[in-house]
């Protein structure tokens, strides 16, 4: 068995186009995807965009995305020793990376200012 899984995140440049990067992550038993990703933002990547808000908000489904083209809780997901696809929820607005738009239309601020 081997130590570390690989993610392979789906990530797009500046025009638009998918630029898959893979990241090595050490691997333990009982892991989730979620931990991989703090894991490569900890230790290789501080650019890397996702949500996540478990603990501190109370604000659970936040990590939702798709996860060998499955849609998932990034912290119910379990890393396994393997590639792992990982990229963003295809029936969303793009915000960054794994981010995508969670507000529906009506309940999103757009900068007007108040009386």
């Amino acid at each position: 068995m081997s130590d570390t899984a690989r993610l392979t995140i789906e990530r797009r440049d500046e025009s638009g186009a998918v630029k898959p990067e893979s990241f090595e992550v050490p691997f333990e038993p009982g892991q989730s995807v979620l931990d991989g990703l703090r894991w490569i933002r900890v230790h290789k990547d501080p650019t890397l965009a996702f949500r996540y808000s478990c603990l501190n908000a109370n604000a659970c489904k936040e990590c939702m995305m798709e996860v060998d083209g499955e849609v998932v809780y990034a912290c119910l997901a379990r890393l396994e020793p393997r590639e792992i696809r990982v990229a963003p929820l295809s029936n969303k607005p793009l915000v960054r990376d794994l981010v995508t738009e969670i507000a529906p239309p009506a309940e999103r601020l757009h900068g007007k200012k108040r009386p």
